[in-house]
């Protein structure tokens, strides 16, 4: 029996980059979380320790930093293709770089200051190699709920279902969604067109959706970008079910006609599916789900 080394990858984890954009009196604001990893040739620093092939790490913060004063800093996805194409480019050793970006959105108050969006994170994952490029958006933490017109009832029941059947109960859940880009966009990509028309199939999706089950409408939202955005191949979203109990209240004498609910913590249903087009071009790197 011989022992290999297997696929390998190194890099540095979350960069925190803030850009301001001091142009005239109105500032611009970027805040990113900014992750680099490289892949390639690197066999010798595994077993021997040689780092002859090594770019450092510490030289990929630096680099972050570095193209975010000489290029600016504009959508993650374009600033992630920038410096995952830079790491190939210029390291003959490494034949993949993947870049990934949390963007923290923040809402203008005045003309230089700013309060931080809580209500979702925005988020990009850019693989480059020597033989193609592959650019996945999305998003996190998106929270939503609607307090009727969801039911869940039919289902398989046996010794341990104590479950009783639904036909008015809060939908919610906080979404995970990545989308893959069809290709890199090209030189005119508007990459903030993009995401917010996603981000608005997403919500308006869940919200007109009558659902009988987290799963019809896991499809309905992933249906709804993909028909919005021709410019996205295939979706993938991860929705866990935020449960709401209703509260017993006949203790002290009162009714809860579907009015006082207990928020669940855990645990939680956990519904994971990917939705996409017939003719969608196959992924070049593996993504997330």
């Amino acid at each position: 029996m011989a022992i290999v080394l297997g696929p390998n990858r190194y890099g540095k984890a979350e960069t925190r980059l803030v850009r301001v954009h001091r142009d005239g009196e109105t500032h611009g604001l970027v805040d990113f979380n900014v992750s680099a990893a490289l892949s390639g040739d690197l066999t010798a620093t595994h077993l021997t320790g040689d780092n002859s092939g090594v770019l450092p790490t510490d030289t990929m913060k630096n680099t972050v930093y570095a193209f975010a004063r000489k290029h600016g800093v504009g959508e993650p996805e374009a600033f992630a293709l920038l410096l995952a194409r830079h790491f190939v480019a210029t390291q003959p050793q490494v034949h993949g770089a993947k870049v990934s970006i949390e963007s923290f959105a923040w809402d203008r108050l005045g003309p230089h200051s700013f309060r931080r969006r809580g209500d979702h994170t925005r988020t990009t994952v850019v693989t480059v190699t020597e033989e193609a490029t592959q650019v996945v958006s999305g998003v996190t933490g998106l929270v939503l709920l609607n307090s009727t017109d969801s039911e869940f009832h039919g289902f398989v029941q046996d010794e341990f279902t104590t479950l009783p059947p639904a036909t008015d109960r809060i939908l919610a859940t906080a979404v995970d969604a990545r989308w893959r880009h069809r290709d890199d966009g090209g030189d005119s990509a508007d990459w903030a067109k993009s995401f917010e028309g996603a981000l608005e199939a997403l919500v308006g999706a869940f919200v007109g959706t009558y659902s009988y089950s987290l799963q019809q409408t896991l499809y309905a939202m992933g249906s709804r970008l993909l028909e919005a955005r021709p410019e996205v191949a295939e979706v993938r979203l991860a929705l866990p079910n935020r449960h709401h109990y209703l509260a017993d209240l006949s203790p002290f004498g009162l009714d809860n006609p579907n009015e006082v609910f207990i928020a669940g913590d855990r645990p939680y249903g956990l519904i994971e599916g990917s939705v996409t087009r017939d003719d969608a071009p196959p992924a070049t790197a593996g993504w997330w789900l």
